[in-house]
């Protein structure tokens, strides 16, 4: 994974990013984005227009949101969206369904 999405975009979703992503890797979950790992080129055009800062490489992710780099890889799985690598976000829409934790994420 390179670009990793965390808390502060939970029940933002500016979606600044989804405009500069030129891969479309970037899928929207009812509270928050999430970068599909193996469609992200790490082209590093998201992080910087994020206005609340959500977006981070996984080098400089901070560890009080570490657990979002797993949370953003395991969104594609079966387990709960099925998506896997669809190739891109504009294909398949909004999803009904967000990460189990950031679903139960207290605001």
């Amino acid at each position: 994974m390179v670009y990793i999405i965390a808390e502060p975009c939970i029940d933002v979703k500016d979606r600044a990013c989804v405009d500069e992503c030129p891969v479309d890797c970037i899928y929207e979950g009812p509270r928050m984005l999430y970068i599909q790992p193996d469609e992200c080129i790490d082209c590093a055009a998201c992080e910087p227009v994020c206005p609340v800062e959500a977006i981070a490489y996984e080098d400089d992710l901070p560890e009080m949101w570490a657990e979002f780099e797993a949370i953003n890889r395991e969104w594609f799985e079966d387990s709960v969206t099925g998506l896997g690598s669809p190739g891109g976000a504009a294909t398949v829409g909004p999803q009904e369904i967000d990460h189990p934790k950031v679903a139960a994420w207290e605001a």
